[in-house]
């Protein structure tokens, strides 16, 4: 047992499940919104959203909102979580609740491990020092060698012209259709595609002084799977495929915009590689001192039929809502709780193979997707109105053709494709400008087909989704917020 545990030592799924029920502890899930753990007090009475945005004005019974007075206009989603734990409101409801709590973040840095301690609260991650380290693109790839897992053909190095970046490609066999991407950086917003001196003249101010990523160019078709590193090894959640870069959706090329989960996301021998890949992966972040939850993202080469790591996330993502709601979580429990464990004052034994075993046949995942919506076009609005949180159903009669079917607090109740859960993110008297965050949405069944096209039922949500705003120019005075204040891989 290690240091400073009790004596309970949890035995079965069922009894983890139990202490989590009955868990007195409070953990908190500071970030934006509620969006990634949305559905976790679910599983535990004492789990708490502390959040800037109020998506559901005031229902949610687990969302804690404080008064925005004069809010700061922030640039990281690190600045969002420093301001709310340091906040009066935060502070006051952190006190109410108890002493010993725990918090959970997406992103942080060493101010908010600070902040935290002076709450009175755990941070139940590893440290920040260490997650800033792995998300390094260039580390990621480094380790990612050692541990037996491919990326996509590379060179590191630096280069402060594109005659420099030809030198490294041709160098390492890659040719001159490139794609560079900078150590940190997310939703394709430090990927760049460089195949003429244009291209990385156009980029410059981005590319040069930095470590570089230079890769082949491949056609891809890209993936997301999340782990957990616990104590008795490496937990595996379900392969699923992205969205990205479709003009509906993102203002950005290579931007993530939604995820599908479905048991036969990309070929079978993928999906064996995807989770062999991610074991090896997290064996070797336990050897960096990493322990709980992580995300990678994978690209199967079209062409060749090769299955490469694209990047790690030591953390909570954008992934997390779907690998949570899916059948494994009803068939055993969240992987995220799996996390939570590796945090909490107490031991447990659990059958890494077998829950992983289990977790890779086809009938432990369903169906369900996601989208992120940000604004496409170029205009500039203070928004009049906005579409509610909860649930929405398609239907042709109604104006835009959805409509309003009732409020609620997550999606696992949306009863088919012809339902939604809507998240609202930019609501009334906020600005919406090109890049800006506007909703997500939820749904059963996929929203991309094999083609990687978007589906019709996705262009009707999304035209849908879009109708329900009004807006007004916004006034000359306003104070905008900087283009992409926080990035969504993030959310």
């Amino acid at each position: 047992m290690r240091p400073g545990l009790t004596a309970q030592s949890l035995q079965t799924v069922s009894e983890i499940r139990r202490f989590f029920r009955t868990a007195k502890t409070p953990v908190y899930f500071v970030s934006a919104t509620a969006f990634n753990l949305l559905g976790i007090d679910r599983w535990i009475p004492t789990f708490r959203y502390l959040n800037y945005y109020d998506s559901f004005d005031g229902y949610h019974p687990n969302v804690f909102v404080p008064r925005h007075h004069s809010p700061p206009l922030f640039e990281s989603i690190e600045e969002i979580c420093n301001y709310l734990l340091g906040h009066k409101d935060v502070r006051d409801f952190i006190r109410e609740n108890g002493s010993g709590g725990k918090a959970v973040f997406l992103m942080f840095d060493d101010e908010t491990e600070r902040l935290a301690e002076d709450a009175g609260l755990e941070v139940a991650f590893p440290a920040a020092s260490l997650r800033t380290r792995l998300d390094s693109k260039v580390e990621t790839t480094r380790l990612a060698d050692e541990a037996g897992v491919p990326s996509v053909p590379n060179v590191l190095g630096r280069a402060d012209s594109y005659g420099d970046v030809l030198k490294l490609a041709l160098g390492a066999g890659l040719g001159q259709d490139l794609v560079v991407q900078t150590p940190y950086g997310d939703s394709g917003q430090t990927t760049f595609f460089v195949g003429r001196a244009s291209d990385f003249d156009d980029n410059a101010g981005d590319l040069v002084g930095q470590d570089l990523k230079v890769m082949k160019r491949i056609d891809p078709q890209e993936a997301a799977i999340e782990g957990v590193i616990t104590r008795h090894g490496t937990l595996v959640g379900p392969l699923m495929t992205e969205l990205t870069g479709f003009p509906e959706l993102t203002p950005y090329g290579g931007g993530w915009c939604g995820n599908d989960i479905f048991p036969t996301a990309l070929t079978e021998r993928h999906r064996e590689l995807a989770r062999e890949y991610t074991q090896r992966m997290g064996d070797r972040l336990r050897q960096e001192g990493y322990v709980g939850y992580f995300e990678l993202d994978f690209l199967a080469d079209a062409d060749s039929g090769e299955l490469y790591l694209g990047e790690l996330n030591p953390r909570v993502t954008g992934a997390s809502s779907m690998t949570n709601v899916t059948a494994v979580a009803y068939g055993d429990m969240p992987l995220f709780l799996f996390h939570l464990l590796e945090f909490a004052d107490v031991d447990y034994e659990i059958d890494v193979r077998a829950l992983n075993e289990a977790w890779a046949h086809p009938g432990a995942v369903d169906e369900w997707s996601q989208f992120i919506l940000k604004q496409t076009e170029d205009d500039v609005e203070q928004i009049v109105h906005a579409p509610r949180s909860g649930i929405w159903r398609l239907d042709s009669s109604a104006p835009g053709g959805i409509r309003f079917v009732r409020r609620d607090t997550d999606w696992h109740d949306v009863s088919g494709e012809h339902e939604a859960f809507y998240l609202r993110i930019a609501a009334e008297g906020q600005y919406r400008y090109p890049g800006a965050d506007l909703g997500i949405l939820v749904t059963r069944g996929r929203l991309q087909t094999d083609e990687h096209a978007l589906t019709e039922r996705a262009l009707a949500w999304i035209s849908g989704i879009k109708s329900q705003f009004a807006g007004v120019p916004a006034p000359v005075e306003a104070e905008l917020p900087p283009p992409e204040p926080f990035s969504f891989k993030m959310l």
